[in-house]
C-alpha cells in the first residue's frame, strides 16, 4: 500500500507501461546468476520488485553459464539480462556472454549488471557492451525509470 503513494514507483509503472504501448508487450527481463555465484537473495528481490512494476519477468537457475543465459534469454524473447554478480568473475563472464548473445541474436537485448562491482571495473564493463550497472542501495524504482527511459529513447 505504502507503494501506490510513492512518485517514484509510479513513475516507473507509468514508464512500464509506455514501454508495452510503444513495443506490444510487457517489457520482459532475464534475471540470471551467472558462473559460481550462488549469492541468490538480490537477485529473488529484483525479480519480484520488477514483475510488482509490470516487467514478464525469468528467472535462471543458479550457475548458469554465458553460453546458458544467452540461449535462455533467445528463446524466451527478452529486452534485458539481469545479471546479479557477487563473486568477482564479472570481467571474464560478462563479456563471454555479450560474445555469445552477439554470435546468436541481432536482437537488441541489454546487459545490465547489479551486486558487488568495483568502481574500477565500470568503464571496462561498459566498453564491452554492458548498458547499465547499479549497485547496493539502489532504488529499484529510479533503477526501472533509468533503464526503461534509455530503452524506449534509443
Amino acid at each position: 500500500m505504502e507503494m501506490k503513494k510513492d512518485l517514484t514507483f509510479l513513475k516507473a509503472k507509468k514508464l512500464t507501461r509506455t514501454f508495452a504501448e510503444k513495443y506490444g508487450r510487457n517489457p520482459r527481463i532475464l534475471i540470471a546468476k551467472i558462473g559460481q555465484d550462488g549469492h541468490d537473495r538480490g537477485a529473488n528481490v529484483i525479480s519480484t520488485s520488477f514483475a510488482d512494476i509490470g516487467f514478464d519477468v525469468d528467472i535462471g537457475p543458479l550457475f548458469q553459464t554465458p553460453d546458458e543465459i544467452s540461449m535462455q534469454a533467445i528463446e524466451n524473447d527478452v529486452h534485458m539480462i539481469g545479471i546479479s554478480s557477487l563473486a568477482g568473475a564479472h570481467k571474464s563472464l560478462i563479456p563471454k556472454l555479450i560474445k555469445s548473445l552477439n554470435n546468436k541474436t541481432s536482437k537488441k537485448i541489454l546487459i545490465i549488471l547489479g551486486g558487488i562491482i568495483p568502481k574500477k571495473d565500470y568503464n571496462f564493463l561498459y566498453k564491452k557492451g554492458v548498458h547499465k550497472m547499479f549497485g547496493p542501495g539502489t532504488i529499484i524504482s529510479e533503477a526501472v525509470i533509468d533503464i526503461l527511459s534509455n530503452y524506449i529513447n534509443e
